[in-house]
């Protein structure tokens, strides 16, 4: 074994990339040049929905490829590479502890399960039968989302309630943990949540754990930081959307005992309701490293970069006659550059639901959002030049539908 694998192994920073990549570099080229999705008849898509999982949610850090497959050449053992890539995440983090799981919706699994069972074998084994043990998660009525299942699937009873008045009465014996949704999408303009600080406040004076979903936190960086300064006891990330690492990995971070638990609660221990849920040892090094770079990165660099492409997207479609384009409000926790299209349906003789169609089986492929008046281009993970491929496809679809053609962008 030489000494780079050596180093490798004992998960050494990031520098040692640079010392075995040009060795890497040739094998990772040749499976470059076979084209799965075309062997499959699949062609890819140009991304404007987002962060979205059902489209691959993001590309790799190309670093990345080499590192994880120089991880599948080796045995180690799972449990110290989660020790040792743990506390390099949570120094990122600024955590007691953290470990990786499979997405943000696998932290939430198995950090409910440590909430509930806790380290205890015997709680581990039998859940999600829940006799003799809490079984009651509180949720907030306006952070319902189809994630929360992962909270449900240990079990719990969920008690949804609506202030804070609300869930102080909620509070009781039975009461395991609290479920806060961090992030918001697309809503900025609705009702305001309560403070998170304040439930702290109020379950920690209880001994109760708060987990927040931090999975639409991303970007910046300094918003996770936060979480773990403010002493939240879970706190959920997605490894696979912004931060660009394997799509199916997250991070699970917070108070060190619950993290302990949560992997009692998972891979590799058999009789665990967290044990399909399993994070690869690629995995753990793929998001550590994509970590790494994450929280350096110059995030207002890279909101220019997208509000330029936005721009010009927002421009070229508005000179297509019959289409209004503007710009969507921010999301509360992080800025996000969408491009919200409306025109007369019945005047162009198009549906919004149609001219998604058009533009996803068009060429080439774009994926968009439908919003309540229109479509939504959402520009937050595309390539410089997307936006022209963009610009041009709603030009082909609708140049010739409102009496005139645009002038081009």
């Amino acid at each position: 074994m030489t000494g780079d694998r050596r180093w490798f192994l004992k998960g050494s920073g990031f520098p040692w990339l640079a010392r075995w990549w040009p060795f890497a570099a040739a094998p990772v080229a040749m499976a470059r040049g076979r084209n799965v999705y075309q062997e499959l008849g699949i062609q890819p898509v140009l991304n404007f929905r987002g962060t979205h999982t059902t489209i691959g949610a993001s590309k790799q850090w190309p670093e990345l490829h080499a590192a994880m497959e120089e991880a599948s050449r080796h045995f180690v053992s799972l449990e110290e590479l989660q020790d040792r890539v743990g506390e390099r995440l949570s120094r990122l983090i600024g955590s007691e502890a953290a470990m990786v799981t499979t997405g943000a919706a696998g932290a939430i699994c198995v950090g409910a399960c440590a909430a509930v069972a806790g380290s205890d074998v015997k709680n581990i084994r039998r859940l999600p039968d829940l006799t003799g043990l809490k079984n009651e998660a509180i949720i907030f009525k306006m952070h319902r989302n189809g994630y929360d299942h992962a909270v449900r699937n240990v079990g719990v009873r969920i008690i949804e309630v609506e202030t804070l008045a609300e869930l102080e009465g909620a509070v009781n014996e039975r009461t395991a943990m609290m479920y806060y949704l961090g992030g918001t999408s697309g809503d900025a303009d609705g009702p305001e949540p309560p403070p998170l600080g304040e439930c702290l406040r109020m379950l920690h004076k209880a001994s109760v754990p708060v987990m927040v979903d931090a999975a639409n936190m991303l970007p910046p960086w300094e918003n996770i930081r936060k979480l773990a300064a403010m002493g939240v006891d879970l706190i959920c990330i997605s490894g696979g959307k912004h931060m660009k690492g394997p799509q199916c990995s997250g991070i699970l971070a917070g108070r060190k005992d619950l993290i302990h638990a949560a992997r009692l609660n998972s891979n590799p221990h058999s009789d665990s309701l967290g044990r399909p849920m399993k994070a690869g040892r690629e995995e753990m090094i793929g998001v550590w490293l994509a970590c790494e770079k994450y929280a350096k990165l110059d995030f207002e660099a890279i909101d220019k970069e997208c509000l330029r492409q936005a721009e010009y997207l927002k421009t070229a479609i508005g000179r297509i006659a019959g289409l209004k384009a503007q710009f969507a409000a921010f999301d509360r926790t992080r800025k996000v550059r969408r491009v919200e299209v409306q025109w007369d349906e019945q005047g162009l003789g198009i549906t919004a639901a149609e001219a998604e169609r058009q533009l996803l089986e068009g060429s080439p492929r774009i994926a968009i959002l439908r919003s309540k008046k229109g479509i939504t281009f959402t520009v937050f993970m595309n390539d410089a030049g997307d936006e022209k491929a963009a610009a041009r496809r709603m030009e082909e679809i609708f140049g010739g539908r409102g009496g005139r053609r645009s002038t081009g962008a």
